[in-house]
């Protein structure tokens, strides 16, 4: 699973809008619909802020991971 896959699950999974994310990230929805369909590189920055968010690590998200600690 890619990890633009893995935004959108964890994002499903905790009850997230793409424009709450984006509220979060400081950025706009149709920029965050940009990283969840893999047409935008997410910066880290970004990736930092879901790992503290979701409670979970880069690897996870990233695919290095199978599953969430």
């Amino acid at each position: 699973m890619d990890y633009c896959k893995r935004l959108k699950e964890l994002r499903v999974k905790n009850g997230y809008t793409q424009g709450q994310i984006a509220f979060i990230l400081h950025t706009r929805q149709e920029q965050y619909s940009k990283y969840e369909n893999g047409k935008r590189e997410l910066p880290i920055r970004h990736l930092i802020t879901l790992c503290c968010l979701y409670k979970t690590s880069s690897d996870y998200i990233l695919g290095i991971e199978k599953f969430v600690k």
